[in-house]
């Protein structure tokens, strides 16, 4: 009515009036204003805290009365008394609409608070997660009315929340009437609800829950699995972990596992049981790093490429390994935890975001969430990089992607002495162009190698070989070095200039240390290095060519490398090997592990899950296995940088030498005048 008082609410804005007596809380509802409560309104979890205005309002054309809201109450001064309230603050739920009044709702009583993450890459989370809890006040049963505990708690759950429709599995219905009845029939109840499924009861809490929920985010690729334990209450990540894919004794690419299953009676079955193995240990293992249990655990999200889904689930990847490639389902899916041995809380419940085809997976899926090339104004190409790399170059009017099989080498696996980064391995290179003496880092310590105090620094560790980052520096290293030629041939001590060339059969290898004296490895890059990282490489560069000829366009402004791998990739290096089309190297960026981040966003958000399954049904799907041009990108992309590119960008900022090693060449290499 127009007699009725004007709320106000900032800084949403929203607006409307009211009866007089209306909880503030009550005012926030009816409006859709942002504000939290976990309690019902009894005054005693404070998450609906709000800062009254006083005084004019030119703005709004009205003035705030001193008595706008009603007297500080009982409950208010009990708990102001106990806990402390800052000055101003009223609770929303005792509060009461009596006349015009402006109402700030704080950053901490917002309900779908911003968070400015501040990990992989600086950005603002929106909180809305699937899994909330909720205090209810369950009415006991007795003769004359002697209802099922879970219809009343049910009942109370829509009478004090407006949760209709609940459900519970068989293993929380078991375990509802000795909570209930040691709470005294009051409890907090944990439900997952999607907005589009019926809501479900994860589990119930004696009391009034004040600590958060905890959820799961994880990134399940081919090589390893990382995962991010997060809290639901702000998305803060409160432990991050990894470990190698256990699949990885079936096959180290994607399709030597699917030729698994297809040679070998309970292959997949197989290989199934053991990623299950690695995802449990691996929620152990994050559960203990936080000093939680794993049964506290929520809910999980898991993003993966099609082949790693299909054997998650339990699924046959067999026509993912021939045309046309068709998944058995591509939807977005919400599973039971237990289903897939997940071993979190027994009724949690598991989202997995969307394939966008075959060959190209849920993992993408979590990139696109995280980086948005769909807002871009001008192209912009994202490429992930793993064992099987994934690739979206789009802007505002479209978005394309891709699959390329780059194999292991980038892991650091198929390498003469490769291992994966862990303490000790060689994760940075240089090489002087003069000299051809190399540098390098190892990880664990921060010192190079030709700096004082490396040596000590690095007894605790070893220097035990080589990971994905330095072999791909090494090669662009070696490259620009003039130790290795375009073609990708190593050349000889006489051809190079420096003893380090060493002779190995009827090639070549590059010598980067020698530990043999102290009981150590001697670490070299060998030529099946080289050919290891040329077929990776080209097999990434071949697929961005693909889309950048199916989106119109032969150049990039912007390059974007992610995954956990692609954070430590020197763009430069990048370049020099080819691995990605021309770009100035100073638009060359990392967006970190972007598919887990996109993981963490869908664990946060339900509306970002809604967004990326309408988003995925829009991505134009380019198939690499039949593009008729890829084995022509394929092959042009085997030289170092490329065959026919001139790579200019590149070439304003580091001139590679014109050598050639193949027989019948000089002793000394021949550089390319300027």
């Amino acid at each position: 009515m127009a007699d009725d008082p004007l709320v106000i609410f900032t800084p949403s804005g929203k607006r409307g009036r009211v009866p007089v007596g209306t909880p503030v809380l009550e005012a926030a509802r009816r409006l859709g204003v942002d504000l939290d409560s976990v309690c019902g309104g009894r005054g005693i979890c404070s998450k609906c805290q709000v800062a009254p205005g006083k005084g004019a309002f030119p703005k709004h054309g009205l003035t705030v009365a001193e008595d706008a809201l009603s007297p500080v109450n009982a409950v208010e001064e009990r708990y102001d008394r106990i806990r402390g309230l800052k000055p101003g603050r009223r609770l929303g739920c005792q509060a009461q609409v009596q006349s015009d009044v402006v109402i700030d709702v704080p950053p901490e009583s917002q309900l779908h608070r911003q968070v400015i993450r501040k990990s992989a890459a600086e950005r603002v989370m929106a909180m809305d997660p699937a899994v909330r809890p909720f205090y209810v006040e369950v009415v006991e049963p007795d003769l004359d009315d002697p209802t099922g505990d879970f219809q009343r708690l049910s009942q109370a759950l829509e009478d004090q929340w407006q949760i209709k429709g609940l459900r519970a599995d068989l293993d929380v219905l078991s375990r509802i009437q000795p909570v209930l009845r040691k709470a005294n029939w009051k409890v907090t109840a944990l439900v997952w609800g999607d907005g589009r499924q019926p809501p479900q009861l994860i589990d119930l809490k004696p009391g009034l829950l004040e600590t958060p929920l905890y959820g799961l985010a994880i990134d399940l690729g081919s090589t390893t699995i990382a995962g991010h334990l997060v809290a639901l209450d702000d998305g803060r990540v409160l432990a991050s972990s990894g470990l190698m894919n256990p699949q990885i004794r079936f096959g180290e690419d994607l399709m030597s596992r699917v030729s698994y299953s297809m040679m070998n009676a309970g292959g997949a079955a197989e290989m199934t049981l053991a990623v299950r193995e690695g995802l449990a240990q691996l929620a152990s293992a994050l559960a203990g790093e936080a000093g939680i249990t794993p049964s506290e655990i929520v809910e999980a999200v898991i993003v993966c490429n099609p082949v790693m889904h299909h054997l998650m689930l339990g699924i046959d990847p067999v026509e993912l390994g021939q045309a046309p490639f068709a998944p058995a389902t591509s939807d977005a899916l919400v599973l039971r935890a237990a289903e897939i041995g997940l071993g979190i809380a027994p009724a949690a419940r598991t989202y997995v975001l969307p394939i966008i085809a075959g060959h190209v997976g849920a993992d993408c899926a979590a990139v696109v969430l995280s980086e948005q090339p769909q807002k871009a104004e001008t192209p912009v190409l994202i490429v992930d990089v793993g064992t099987n790399a994934e690739i979206v170059l789009g802007d505002k009017t479209r978005v394309l992607a891709c699959s390329s099989p780059t194999g292991p080498a980038f892991e650091g696996a198929q390498i003469s002495s490769g291992q994966r980064a862990a303490p000790g391995a060689i994760e940075r290179v240089r090489i002087d162009p003069d000299t051809k003496e190399p540098r390098f880092r190892i990880i664990g310590v921060d010192l190079w190698s030709d700096e004082d105090g490396f040596a000590e620094a690095a007894k605790a560790t070893g220097i035990t070989g080589i990971c994905g980052s330095g072999i791909i520096e090494a090669v662009a290293e070696m490259r620009i070095a003039g130790l290795v030629d375009p073609s990708g041939l190593i050349g000889s001590a006489e051809q190079t200039g420096t003893a380090r060339s060493v002779p190995e059969g009827r090639t070549h290898s590059y010598v980067l240390h020698d530990g043999t004296a102290e009981g150590g490895p001697r670490i070299t890059v060998t030529q099946g290095d080289i050919r290891a990282i040329q077929l990776a490489k080209s097999a990434l560069f071949a697929g961005a060519r693909l889309l950048m000829d199916e989106f119109g366009i032969e150049t990039l402004d912007r390059v974007v490398l992610a995954g956990a791998f692609g954070a430590h990739i020197s763009p430069l290096h990048a370049l020099v090997l080819g691995m990605i089309p021309d770009c100035a190297p100073d638009q060359v960026t990392s967006a970190g592990n972007a598919a887990g981040t996109g993981a963490r966003i869908a664990l946060c958000s339900r509306a970002a899950r809604v967004e990326i399954e309408d988003q995925v049904r829009r991505i134009t799907r380019i198939e690499t296995a039949i593009a008729p041009r890829f084995q022509e990108h394929f092959v042009a992309a085997n030289a170092i940088p490329h065959a026919t590119d001139p790579f200019p960008e590149l070439s304003r900022v580091v001139t590679l030498p014109q050598v050639g090693f193949n027989a019948g060449d000089g002793d000394r290499p021949r550089r390319r005048r300027r």
